[in-house]
């Protein structure tokens, strides 16, 4: 009997991979300011991978040691049949969660912890109706308030709302925000804002909140203690002595996170990303339509992407963004 140790995957600076951010579409119902053109062209059903692609690419990621999978879009929940993938997902050995913007949730909520996702992390970034449409562009708060409460009542064993923070636009929101989580027994990280693709709502250096004045303006009247809690993703968390909520930072500007960097993405045209701030990549759709169901050719693929992982992203405010995918094409 072999006593062999499994292949894992390992960069080339000794950080293990066992967290897959996995794109089922680059398609939204909302157009928020943050993520994408107002008028985006979406990709051809061709180029997109199958479910059964998207389940291969998982299951290779799983028998490399990958123990978290994150479904991410675009919206994950307007992919057609998705209920049919995240049920064949649930039943790997793996922490399956989701990030949503919440408008599916009223109907969906039930449906997803019974296909054995465990945690959700929903999109946030107003209380007022019309600055949340403005912000989405086309989302209505009430929907998504809706989808918060019913993903509280289905039994999911986390939830953490999502809120980046715009200088201008709604950063006078963080305190109630926090109370909202509170109020409602929930967690939330707020996010620096990721300088990915060409916008012109606005200026990202003026509009660059950092996470040192958000955690100022929360300690002042909520006294945070630093947590050593972990969901295995970039969110640095507080403690609050009066609440069971927990307040994270998401920093890729302020406190690089990259030196722990445990993750990598793969969006819907199956572009492994080994960076959210570079372009190093590799083509998982070619090698798996040269070769379908080879899933020994996918991990050896994998296993050689590690090399090409690089270091740290590099992101600069006040220049022009490096990478131009939107973030609903990285997978959010």
């Amino acid at each position: 009997m072999s006593t062999s140790t499994p292949p894992q995957l390992i960069d080339r600076f000794g950080r293990r991979v066992d967290y897959v951010r996995l794109s089922v579409t680059d398609r939204c119902d909302f157009r928020c300011v943050y993520c994408m053109s107002e008028k985006m062209e979406f990709l051809p059903r061709a180029d997109v991978l199958s479910l059964e692609e998207l389940y291969d690419v998982a299951a290779a990621f799983v028998g490399l040691g990958v123990r978290k999978i994150r479904l991410t879009g675009g919206e994950p929940l307007v992919r057609r049949g998705i209920l049919s993938l995240i049920e064949r997902l649930g039943r790997l050995p793996i922490e399956l969660v989701l990030t949503t913007n919440g408008s599916q949730l009223p109907h969906m909520a039930e449906d997803l912890v019974r296909a054995g996702v465990q945690r959700l992390n929903i999109s946030l970034d107003s209380l007022q109706p019309e600055r949340f449409r403005e912000l989405t562009r086309t989302g209505r708060l009430e929907q998504v308030l809706s989808g918060i409460e019913a993903a509280r009542s289905a039994g999911f064993k986390r939830i953490k709302l999502n809120a980046v923070v715009l200088k201008g636009r709604n950063d006078d929101e963080v305190l109630d925000l926090v109370e909202f989580a509170r109020d409602s027994g929930l967690d939330i990280s707020f996010i620096e804002e990721m300088p990915l693709g060409q916008i012109t709502e606005h200026g990202r250096a003026e509009a660059y909140c950092s996470s040192d004045e958000i955690r100022e303006l929360i300690d002042a009247r909520y006294p945070l203690q630093a947590s050593a809690d972990s969901t295995g993703g970039p969110s640095r968390y507080f403690s609050m002595s009066d609440s069971a909520s927990r307040i994270g930072f998401i920093s890729p500007h302020s406190h690089n996170f990259c030196s722990e960097c445990n993750r990598v993405r793969v969006t819907v045209e199956g572009r492994l990303l080994l960076c959210l701030g570079n372009e190093h990549s590799v083509d998982l759709r070619e090698v798996m339509r040269q070769s379908p169901g080879d899933l020994e050719r996918l991990q050896q693929t994998l296993i050689e992407a590690m090399d090409i992982k690089p270091e740290k992203h590099e992101f600069r405010l006040d220049e022009e963004p490096q990478i131009l995918r939107f973030m609903n094409m990285t997978g959010g």
